[in-house]
């Protein structure tokens, strides 16, 4: 199927003539895009997934057992499909030891993690920012903060000419529309969002998302806020809860179809493509996150029986290790923060979950030590240890 999604704008840039992409609005339009036949039964598995990581998210005793590692799973693969090296392991390390000067890697991957708080928070308030494009510019500068690429106005909508792939836009795989009509490409994309568009809203969160990417409204940072836009949209409309969703996952398994399907947008207008893939890719994420959650539920309720069975264990210790899946690395000053006991006391409830095997100090240091419940962020950093190729 053949669509035009857009027109092609004759700009100059460094002195060499270039052609840049000008979106047409969403939705897809000659012909409309229709959710049914293959469609419809990729989007039904996609939702039936996304509800059963719902229901795994319900069924511990906090919520933010899985939510703190699953948004720092997001980060840290959403970061690696631009390159970044960091591993989930980096971020908990720098986490849990409090360093003031975080390598640069790191730094990307906090960055987002903040940014996505600070975009949750906003979204709560009753006079928070909506889903609109200052949202975004807020979140960007969050993101762009201390970190490579801050140079590159963090939070301002671009007044230049960018470009993907390449060294300079005249080779450039994709070069996206000119500055000058940024603004009201993002305005339009805004408008849709909020609209009555009657497409399902899990497809467009896919749709905005390759929409975002096209635009590609700042200068860098651009593929991280796009994806982090699937995520704020799967909850603005109630799909999940929280975000416990990371799409990202699926996106870095596939990521030269990833490219190519939102490159077959531009040039073919292939959004059942899109949709097709991106569906998929929910599917397999949703599905990599109910497996996750149900082996993390059933290791810390094997643990709690361990520990509870061993004759000096102590109510510190038990208290220490609840708090353990949403802090699964801390120092003793940290676990005396927690379990709100003295250094001595603290101190012995570590032995106690070491002599378990739950907890294992990781420096080899005398001081500043940290404790890490191994098993736990095993099973939590699969498919984040090394960045793609």
């Amino acid at each position: 199927m053949t669509r035009t999604t857009g027109t092609c704008s004759t700009t100059a840039v460094g002195g060499e003539k270039v052609r840049a992409f000008v979106p047409h609005p969403l939705p897809p339009q000659r012909p409309v895009l229709r959710i049914e036949g293959e469609l419809a039964e990729r989007h039904a598995e996609a939702v039936a997934a996304i509800g059963r990581l719902e229901v795994a998210g319900a069924m511990v005793p906090s919520p933010d057992w899985f939510l703190y590692g699953f948004v720092r799973k997001e980060a840290v693969v959403s970061s690696q499909i631009e390159g970044t090296q960091a591993t989930l392991e980096d971020v908990v390390v720098h986490e849990a030891a409090h360093q003031s000067e975080r390598p640069a890697d790191v730094e990307e991957v906090c960055n987002y993690v903040d940014a996505l708080a600070y975009a949750r928070a906003e979204l709560a308030k009753a006079k928070g920012l909506p889903l609109c494009v200052r949202l975004l510019c807020a979140i960007h500068k969050r993101l762009m903060k201390g970190a490579r690429g801050s140079e590159k106005i963090p939070g301002k909508i671009r007044t230049s000419q960018n470009w993907i792939g390449g060294t300079r836009p005249g080779n450039a795989h994709f070069v996206p529309p000119p500055h000058e009509v940024v603004p009201e490409l993002l305005a339009a994309l805004e408008k849709w969002i909020h609209s009555d568009d009657p497409l399902p809203p899990l497809v467009k969160a896919g749709l905005a998302h390759v929409q975002f990417e096209t635009i590609h409204p700042f200068l860098d940072g651009n593929g991280r806020i796009g994806r982090l836009l699937i995520t704020l949209l799967v909850e603005h409309w109630n799909l999940l809860s929280s975000p416990l969703l990371y799409l990202s996952l699926g996106f870095k398994r596939h990521r030269q179809e990833y490219y190519r399907q939102m490159d077959a947008v531009r040039t073919g207008g292939d959004w059942e493509g899109w949709v097709c893939f991106f569906l998929e890719c929910v599917r397999e994420s949703a599905d990599d996150g109910v497996s996750t959650a149900q082996r993390l539920f059933s290791l810390v309720g094997a643990d709690r029986r361990r520990l509870s069975d061993l004759k000096s264990v102590t109510v510190p210790a038990i208290r220490l290790f609840e708090f353990l899946p949403q802090h699964p690395m801390v120092t003793l000053s940290k676990a005396m923060e927690l379990v709100g006991a003295t250094k001595p006391t603290t101190g012995k409830a570590i032995d106690a979950l070491t002599k378990a095997g739950i907890l294992a100090e990781i420096t080899g240091k005398k001081r500043d030590r940290i404790y890490a419940y191994r098993s736990y962020l095993d099973v939590l950093a699969e498919d984040t240890r090394t960045a793609p190729g």
